[in-house]
């Protein structure tokens, strides 16, 4: 007698076995690079062949590329459990992501990111990094995916810059290079520029620039188009972010509540906190 299987219920779907690719309409969560690219292990893309060499399991059976993850699947790396935030989204902003103080001069991979706490992560990420010649403001992450949004939207946040030259500048050089004009052909949008009265250094003097979107590369041309001899340049201001006094140089800190939601929020660095109305070596 040949037995039968009993029929399946209208509608009934069989569960997945364990570490099974769905749809994303089946299965929800994340991708799987995208999770080891938050945990600020690897980028995406090396994430990627990560997953495609075998590396990376989920519940015990090898991941494939594309496959999404929940809160309770157990992910290793080469037999090693992945420990992940509950909340990963806020991690990578509160708990992974720091406002530093570079000095000039100072070596962003190799004395700057050294010290920042290795929990956060074993891969930080600069968000339009100054040139090593000069410093001010970095913004470091773990969370890869959070860095490429950043620096998507870098290109439209308010910066501020101390640019410090030998001599006086002309009012006819200040009003060139608020003119923006760059030697491609490109101008930046420049708000403002003036001198600074508070960091006159001798026969050195500091000026004050607002621009929007602008490198570190952009605004020592712009300065050097009109003859100034460019000894530093300090970024004071990215989008939201900005130094205070209390941060010195070469030192770092977590971004505050305030901080964290305005990176957070897709009009971010558009407005500066407080008011109503992101080539490193």
């Amino acid at each position: 007698m040949t037995s039968r299987r009993p029929p399946r219920r209208s509608g009934a779907r069989p569960s997945p076995r364990p570490g099974s690719r769905t749809s994303g309409a089946e299965l929800p969560g994340d991708r799987l690079q995208k999770v080891l690219a938050q945990a600020g292990l690897a980028s995406r893309r090396e994430a990627e062949q990560w997953i495609i060499a075998g590396r990376v399991t989920i519940n015990g059976v090898r991941a494939e590329l594309g496959q999404r993850v929940q809160g309770r699947d157990e992910i290793r790396i080469d037999g090693r459990v992945l420990r992940r935030a509950r909340d990963p989204e806020k991690l990578s902003v509160d708990a992974s992501t720091f406002l530093c103080n570079r000095s000039p001069g100072q070596s962003l991979t190799e004395e700057l990111v050294p010290k920042l706490p290795r929990r956060a992560g074993k891969r930080f990420l600069a968000v339009s990094p100054m040139p090593n010649v000069d410093g001010g403001l970095e913004l470091l992450t773990t969370d890869g995916a959070l860095a490429t949004r950043l620096q998507r939207r870098v290109r439209r946040w308010l910066t501020e810059f101390l640019i410090r030259v030998r001599g006086e500048l002309t009012p006819e050089s200040l009003d060139a290079i608020a003119g923006g004009q760059l030697d491609d052909g490109r101008k930046l949008s420049v708000l403002a520029v003036e001198g600074s009265d508070e960091f006159t250094e001798g026969a050195n003097r500091w000026y004050r620039i607002e621009v929007e979107g602008a490198s570190g590369k952009e605004i020592r041309q712009l300065f050097e188009r009109q003859g100034a001899l460019v000894s530093r340049i300090l970024r004071t201001r990215l989008g939201a972010l900005a130094l205070t006094r209390d941060l010195n140089r070469g030192h770092f800190r977590k971004l505050t509540d305030e901080e964290s939601q305005a990176l957070q929020s897709s009009e971010a660095g558009q407005v500066p906190i407080g008011d109503e109305e992101d080539d490193a070596d």
